[in-house]
């Protein structure tokens, strides 16, 4: 792509001044209508080093009001980001509905260092372009304005401005050493940058070379660009986002009213196992931070099924310095505001740790479908960009595990009954449950259609039985177990 792109011609001085003008109010304008209609952009400035890139941002968000941007600089992942999958520290760097986000490099010059540096064989590669690919686009279906530049300059432009900027003691810095690689090997990163913008340019997020020889001319390129690519969004808003057919293997379900429910087991049974059970996975716990494979236990159910108990028992037999439980409730208002996948990537485990979700993305097909705090073609888009989220896990080398945690309706009622009548318990029962209640056959609807659609070979839908706690507790230890020996075996 790079490779064959031909520059449009700079226009007249006067000509540039007047368009450079009006791009500039037109941004100034389209920002409020951004925060009306709650539109979300993220800008991703890639290209060449001394090419500029820096200094057009800082032009750029000059006509941005500062309480509605960020601008961050993805230089080489941390320690830390290292032991998180290779998108966490790209959503965390989300913005809010109605702000922006300015990357000053990003996703594209992680993977292409790693290519040119001979650290990403063929099919790690193309994992990645898949992965970006993906990540880009559920941005776009969920409402982001995502515009991806490159900023392009010649050898020789390159060479007569990091001499320019190493002249001097205040400005040499600028100049990094993978600036000086790159113009020492300026063919093979062109063919490696080309290469890479060919696999990734999509009609969703479509990548924009800037002729970055003259920096007027690079920021009017960049602005008008931007500029058109809001109005378009703002235009879209309104439009139903396609149904992708699931591409991933699925597991067979059975269904909720399928599921036998009289499976039990004596206190004395309980008790032993129980000891047995959490000594084994105790053990294994210390071996998952030896050999740095992180874990995900995804906990869904009916209300008063059991789920806290369960977990309970879990973390029961857990170093507490290498798990997580996080209760998912409603959203705040701050991650309201993000892709809701925002807030379960940022809690994902660092390597040779454990997260455990009480309630998880899952809601989006579940609470969110019924009690209509998305639309339609939100949820129904929602099973697979959830089996794409957890494909990513899955490939970072996680071990999944998710529970459907099963009871049936009278076990809920006297359950209930039972929390609303003992003073101890009464904080566990509130009008919401109540009402969900009324909604069992719909939410019995609505999980069926999950398990069936979300259940796949690399992280299927487990169910617990809980009409007896103690036969569920046990299942679930047990199924942690064999999965943890598997990935470690």
């Amino acid at each position: 792509m790079l490779k064959h792109w031909i520059a449009a011609e700079r226009p007249q001085e006067d000509d540039l001044k007047a368009r450079l003008e009006a791009a500039k109010q037109k941004l100034a304008s389209l920002q409020m209508q951004l925060k009306e209609h709650k539109v979300p952009v993220l800008v991703l400035v890639e290209g060449w080093g001394a090419a500029g890139k820096g200094s057009t941002i800082g032009r750029i968000i000059r006509n941005i009001d500062p309480r509605f941007f960020k601008v961050a600089t993805m230089a080489a992942p941390s320690e830390e980001e290292r032991r998180k999958p290779f998108l966490y520290r790209y959503f965390a760097q989300l913005p809010e509905a109605g702000k922006f986000t300015l990357l000053d490099s990003g996703w594209m010059d992680e993977i292409t260092r790693s290519r040119l540096h001979g650290k990403m064989d063929d099919q790690e590669y193309t994992a990645r372009i898949d992965s970006v690919k993906r990540f880009e686009r559920q941005l776009t279906d969920n409402g982001y304005v995502v515009a991806k530049f490159f900023f392009t300059i010649s050898r020789k432009e390159q060479a007569a401005r990091m001499k320019k900027l190493q002249r001097k003691k205040d400005t040499a810095w600028r100049v990094s050493e993978n600036d000086i690689w790159q113009s020492t090997h300026y063919e093979k990163c062109r063919d490696v940058f080309s290469q890479y913008m060919s696999d990734t340019n999509t009609s969703n997020a479509p990548w924009y070379i800037v002729d970055a020889e003259d920096k007027k001319w690079a920021e009017l390129q960049v602005l008008e660009t931007l500029v058109s690519g809001i109005e378009v969004a703002l235009q879209n808003q309104s439009l139903a986002v396609p149904i992708l057919q699931n591409v991933f293997p699925l597991v067979r379900m059975p269904k909720l009213a399928e599921i036998p429910l009289d499976k039990q087991v004596d206190e004395a049974e309980y008790k032993e196992k129980l000891k047995g059970l959490q000594s084994r996975l105790g053990a294994l716990h210390n071996r998952l931070y030896r050999k740095r494979v992180p874990v995900v236990i995804a906990y869904e159910g009916w209300d008063a099924a059991g789920k806290g108990g369960n977990i309970k028992r879990v973390t029961g037999a857990l170093d507490p310095r290498g798990f997580e439980v996080h209760p998912i409730a409603s959203p705040e208002p701050y991650e309201k505001a993000r892709h809701y996948l925002w807030r379960f990537w940022t809690r994902l485990p660092k390597t040779g740790h454990i997260a455990i979700f009480d309630r998880s993305w899952y809601g989006r097909v579940m609470v969110e479908r019924l009690e209509g705090f998305c639309s339609e073609n939100d949820w129904r888009r929602a099973y697979n960009e959830i089996n794409e989220f957890e494909k990513e896990l899955a490939d970072w080398g996680a071990v999944i595990i998710k529970f459907w945690v099963q009871i049936d309706k009278d076990t809920q009622l006297a359950r209930f009954t039972e929390r609303q009548n003992t003073p101890e318990k009464q904080w566990k029962i509130t009008d919401e449950d109540w009402r969900n209640r009324e909604k069992w056959d719909a939410y019995e609807q609505a999980v069926d259609e999950m398990l069936q659609k979300t259940s796949t070979v690399y992280a299927p839908w487990h169910i617990l039985e809980s009409v007896d706690k103690k036969y569920a507790r046990l299942k679930a230890l047990e199924i942690i177990i064999a999965a943890l020996e598997k990935a470690l075996d």
